[in-house]
């Protein structure tokens, strides 16, 4: 055995653990179960979190593709800091952290051994107060994450958590609701305006619908057949459906008034409509490009129209921690589809790929299934909050 703290006789932990590790770019056999990964030690000003649960994302995927291109080819091989890469292989993925502080870094107060814990997965390389995200990187690509049994994060990033939703709900939260919570900073998403969604039902879509209700917002949702009422439930005023022949006109018929905000995680053929379909000085935001993220772009319908352009990735401490305090305050609820044993990670990431969900994915280590993924397994098992008694 082997002790991760400077207290032995408190804590101690296996040497090696379980864990999914990304060894290469390229396909779902760059993704490799083992039981023998090194379990980490948290250093000066870290905790050691066993890990109870781990939701999934688009940027998971993103990465292990090398599906970001570069500034003068999108189809070169490239992770998600473009031409300043920190990712090393093998690296263990996962943003969306939850799980027990077991042991403590020099300089970390003990008292913290125990607590439940979400983790801010971003790096942020700047001091407490400046909110730039130029240089921010994340945990799960910068340094190691949490689709493994333990992990070792700063300890300012492992937030107490004391909401009675279970791990794996919480786990929904973290990467998709900072992401969309920031789209809408950045756009300046105001009480009484409209927004519309693409990508609607996935994690950040989803997200994107309730944040803009805690602000007083008017939510329209643009999604695919089947999934309209489930949005309706989350707070989505009206549904548009992303085939509809004139998606501009179909917009228009829905939309009770012009559309002041525009949150795009889609981009692809639907691009130059998404910005016609916005008012003058309108705000369009993006944090995706699931559906192609080279565009076809009229700039005269850009500044004719007056319009703002933001780009968004992940979000400040602020951003953060007003996402805690709405999860605490039971504002904003998890969406939840379904939990996916961690020894079963591929067919974890088939099915997020599949896209025939609505919300979160969420993968559990095995040693915790029995308590913490079982009762969430089957799909669309919850999509309101599961049991508020439920650890």
């Amino acid at each position: 055995m082997m002790s991760t703290t400077s207290n032995p006789e408190k804590t101690s932990t296996p040497e090696t653990m379980s864990a999914v590790q990304l060894v290469g770019h390229g396909g779902l056999e760059q993704l490799i179960h083992t039981r023998e990964a090194p379990t980490p030690s948290p250093v000066t000003g870290e905790v050691l979190i066993d890990v109870h649960a781990c939701g999934m994302n688009n940027t998971d995927v993103w990465v292990r593709e090398g599906a970001y291109g570069s500034d003068t080819d999108p189809t070169e091989v490239s992770s998600w800091r473009r031409g300043r890469s920190t990712l090393e292989f093998p690296r263990i993925q996962g943003t969306d952290i939850v799980g027990r502080i077991v042991a403590v870094g020099d300089g970390v107060p003990e008292a913290r051994l125990g607590q439940r814990v979400m983790v801010d997965f971003s790096i942020y390389h700047r001091p407490e107060g400046d909110d730039s995200l130029a240089d921010i990187d994340y945990i799960g690509h910068g340094r190691d994450g949490g689709y493994a049994e333990y992990v070792a994060v700063p300890s300012e990033n492992a937030y107490e958590m004391t909401t009675g939703i279970s791990d794996a709900e919480l786990a929904t939260f973290c990467c998709a609701y900072l992401t969309a919570e920031q789209m809408l900073v950045r756009s300046r998403l105001a009480a009484g305006e409209r927004v519309l969604v693409t990508g609607a039902s996935g994690g950040v879509g989803s997200a994107i619908i309730q944040l803009a209700r805690a602000r007083g917002a008017i939510p329209y949702a643009v999604t695919s057949a089947g999934k309209e009422e489930a949005l309706r439930e989350i707070g989505a005023e009206g549904i548009i459906l992303r085939d509809a022949p004139d998606l501009v006109a179909e917009v228009a018929r829905v939309v009770d008034a012009p559309v002041d905000v525009v949150a795009d995680l889609v981009a692809g053929p639907m691009f130059n409509d998404l910005l016609r379909i916005l008012r003058p000085e309108g705000r369009y935001s993006t944090a995706g490009a699931i559906g192609g993220p080279v565009v076809d772009l009229d700039l005269r319908t850009m500044y004719l129209k007056q319009l703002e352009l933001h780009g968004s990735s992940q979000g400040t401490r602020t951003a953060f921690r007003r996402l805690v305090r709405y999860i605490e305050d039971g504002t904003i609820r998890p969406l939840l589809d379904r939990t996916f044993r961690l020894s079963d990670f591929h067919q974890a990431q088939r099915t997020f790929l599949g896209k025939s969900y609505i919300g979160k994915l969420v993968v559990v280590p095995d040693r915790h299934w029995d308590e913490v993924g079982a009762p969430f397994a089957a799909a669309g098992v919850t999509s309101t909050g599961g049991d508020p008694d439920a650890r």
